[in-house]
């Protein structure tokens, strides 16, 4: 477990990439582009845990249609920097069947956990599924897949705020931030 001072030194050195008021920005975007394709498909919005938590939570409030809320915990990283092979923890509840999906992840980067979230809900009958990430990184690790809807591009640095974490911790800082020497 890291201490609170090591916690709060990265974040005194981190780089701001995107200010609060920016992604923020972005968010009421996306949530355009979302509204004018979803509003009369009754979709499931489905968050992916943990990171994705507090952005889906500013997202939903701004699409005023109908839609279901569900969630699945998949992950690669479990407060680790680097990651490993897809854990399922949490499979969601809501019927798929014949519906439209938009799966909504914090951070898309090499595509491995958003590819394995996209085959279960096709395994699970799905109408469409459609991807929505709050940040995408720029790079060529890509497994293949592209979202749907993108808020940010971000640089290939190892990045924080906003719901996505470092080890465990700063998921709430407001804004993105990259850890200086990562």
């Amino acid at each position: 477990m890291m201490q609170a001072e090591d916690v709060k030194q990265v974040l005194k050195e981190a780089d701001c990439l995107y200010t609060q008021a920016e992604v923020e920005q972005q968010l009421d975007r996306m949530a355009r582009e979302i509204t004018a394709r979803h509003e009369n498909s009754n979709p499931i919005f489905l968050c992916v845990m943990t990171g994705a938590v507090v952005p889906a939570g500013h997202l939903l409030t701004r699409l005023n249609f109908p839609l279901e809320l569900d969630y699945i915990h998949a992950t690669r990283y479990a407060g680790a920097t680097t990651g490993g092979k897809v854990t399922w923890e949490t499979e969601a509840t809501i019927s798929f069947q014949d519906r439209d999906i938009i799966v909504f992840d914090d951070i898309l980067d090499e595509g491995v956990t958003l590819a394995a979230i996209v085959d279960y809900c096709r395994q699970q009958g799905v109408r469409n599924v459609f991807t929505a990430v709050l940040v995408e990184k720029r790079h060529n690790r890509k497994q293949g897949i592209k979202a749907d809807y993108v808020g940010l591009e971000i640089v290939d640095r190892y990045v924080f705020g906003y719901g996505m974490d470092y080890h465990g911790y700063l998921r709430n800082v407001p804004g993105i931030y990259a850890v200086k020497g990562l």
